[in-house]
């Protein structure tokens, strides 16, 4: 399979082999006659528009100045960055085209192109951080000053902010626009705004992980970052995350022999049910056993695939309600692996509903829990 650093040109040469690319890519021809808001895009469609993104990222001295994985890091992201716009499109009933939710969705469909091109794991993840923040550093300036301060902080945890701002600059040169100074200038605030914080090309340095969860909760935005918080915490849970048949409890099994298991699919097998069936009475069930052992303060598991931002918050808000202390371990296979694993495990999940799952399928960052811990099979 032909990977995305094949069309990646050596440092100073701005040639751009978009036939190939088109060629090699059905993604890419999928942006192909998508339509743009013309006061936004008036250059023409997604495509058109991905085009002139690459061609003006690759013209930019700052791209052509970072070392080679940074380099390909920001092509990947820029080539990438609206492959959500086809399935987001609206046209409203004055005329007006608009994609709402294309960052985010962008972010999920890339991770599922390029886990299947079998890019590496690191690498995936800051070219999808880029994508899922690619517009924030248009329009932050405009924002709440603490609003703002706060995002930038949490995009210095999941990705680099001054790689954002490249893509940004291209994405604002590669359109045709009727203010496009007034992006430009945004996106020179959004690195002074940065830079000012300390989080321009690293990371936000929290005193503690407690300290960086209590942050990030929505009822504690008054927490100062750099303010060291009471550790209160009374016990652990150890969420399990990943894909049906990634591994999650062989992992368990193997590292936390005589851990407490809170599992929707053991759960399934204690009902008689398959995947799919009957899942309010399995959740409230699971729940009901996850109390039990939060009341108790003993540590134990939350097993289930988990795999999208929200249907993990809402599991953690429970967990973090009786004072846990939140440790995601997410493990990932690749994609021929997953697939042969998932058909030779019991309580098989149909594929069908692991493409569902695919689209849904959101990394764990730091911004969710006092500890990731990946495990690549």
């Amino acid at each position: 399979m032909t990977a995305l650093s094949d069309y990646m040109p050596a440092p100073g040469d701005t040639a751009l082999d978009w036939q190939g690319m088109l060629a090699d890519f059905p993604w890419l021809q999928a942006l192909a006659d998508c339509p743009h808001d013309p006061v936004h895009h008036a250059e023409g469609d997604v495509l058109v528009h991905t085009r002139m993104v690459m061609e003006a990222l690759l013209a930019l001295d700052g791209y052509q100045a970072l070392p080679a994985e940074d380099r390909a890091c920001v092509f990947a992201a820029a080539l990438l960055h609206d492959v959500a716009k086809p399935a987001t499109t609206r046209v409203n009933a004055d005329g007006r085209v608009s994609q709402p939710g294309h960052s985010r969705k962008g972010a999920i469909m890339a991770r599922a192109i390029l886990w299947r091109m079998g890019m590496d794991f690191a690498l995936r993840e800051r070219v999808c951080a880029l994508i899922a923040w690619h517009q924030i550093p248009l329009f932050l300036i405009e924002k709440n000053p603490v609003e703002a301060r706060r995002r930038a902080i949490a995009i210095s945890l999941t990705g680099r902010n001054d790689l954002l701002a490249l893509l940004a600059e291209a994405d604002a040169r590669g359109r045709i626009c009727a203010d496009p100074g007034r992006l430009l200038g945004n996106i020179a605030l959004f690195r002074t705004l940065c830079d000012d914080e300390g989080v321009l090309a690293r990371p936000f340095v929290f005193p503690s992980d407690h300290t960086r969860i209590r942050f990030f909760e929505h009822d504690t935005a008054g927490i100062a970052p750099d303010h060291p918080q009471h550790d209160d915490t009374r016990l652990t849970v150890h969420l399990l995350s990943g894909l049906p048949g990634a591994g999650k409890t062989s992992w368990l099994a193997r590292h936390h022999p005589g851990l407490p298991v809170v599992g929707l699919d053991e759960i399934r097998r204690d009902f008689g049910v398959s995947h799919g069936e009957a899942e309010g009475r399995v959740v409230q069930e699971a729940k009901a056993r996850a109390r039990a052992h939060l009341r108790a303060g003993t540590d134990f598991a939350w097993s289930g695939t988990n795999i999208g931002t929200r249907s993990r918050s809402q599991w953690i808000s429970l967990f973090r309600s009786y004072g846990a202390r939140v440790r995601i371990v997410y493990v990932e296979s690749a994609a021929a692996t997953l697939l042969r694993q998932n058909r030779a495990r019991a309580g098989r999940v149909p594929d069908a509903v692991i493409d569902r799952m695919i689209s849904r399928w959101e990394v764990p960052d730091a911004t969710e829990a006092h500890s990731i811990h990946p495990v690549l099979r």
